[in-house]
């Protein structure tokens, strides 16, 4: 069982991390989108790549939003029938739900993604707008990326519900912040 443990912790400080990082991404992105506002009206001047550093920023928080919602229960779920069940009810539920759903979904994202990062790569793609940032691949290699992140949180819900499962952790209510105790 300590072996679950180290991997569990493990597997939550990468989530964590990229909660971490998704934060960071959103505070930029919100001051990307004000410098923005203020010089489109204010100046009359507008950048074409702070306005697609925008989405760039915005694929972040989604892409490394999603393992960390993981992490901390976050994610959509029948709340109606969940928050009902007892914790062993709760782990059995997540142990399928992330070795039937989140890891499966996972792989096909880091499959497709990857081929889809790698063509952009190779053909040097960037934006197809004068001004537009160039390496367009850097964040269509984040997909696959993710999806590794996305796999490991899966890997995350199956070795905590393991230790809900052994009376070590359980899951705490609906009301509180976070998810997991």
């Amino acid at each position: 069982m300590h072996w679950i443990i180290k991997l569990d912790k493990s597997l939550a400080w990468l989530s964590k991390l990229c909660g971490v990082i998704a934060c960071v991404a959103m505070i930029l992105m919100a001051l990307n989108v004000f410098y923005d506002v203020v010089a489109r009206y204010a100046f009359n001047d507008v950048s074409i790549a702070m306005q697609e550093m925008e989405w760039h920023l915005y694929s972040v928080v989604f892409l490394l939003g999603i393992p960390y919602a993981l992490r901390t229960d976050g994610h959509v779920r029948v709340d109606v029938f969940y928050t009902r069940w007892s914790n062993k009810t709760k782990a059995w539920v997540n142990i399928l739900g992330a070795l039937v759903f989140v890891i499966p979904f996972a792989y096909l994202i880091g499959r497709y993604g990857y081929s889809f990062a790698l063509d952009s790569f190779q053909m040097g793609e960037g934006s197809g707008d004068p001004g537009g940032l160039p390496h367009r691949w850097v964040i269509k290699a984040l997909i696959p990326l993710s999806a590794v992140f996305m796999a490991t949180a899966g890997l995350n819900m199956v070795t905590y519900a393991i230790r809900v499962l052994s009376g070590e952790k359980g899951y705490v209510g609906e009301h509180s912040a976070g998810g997991l105790a």
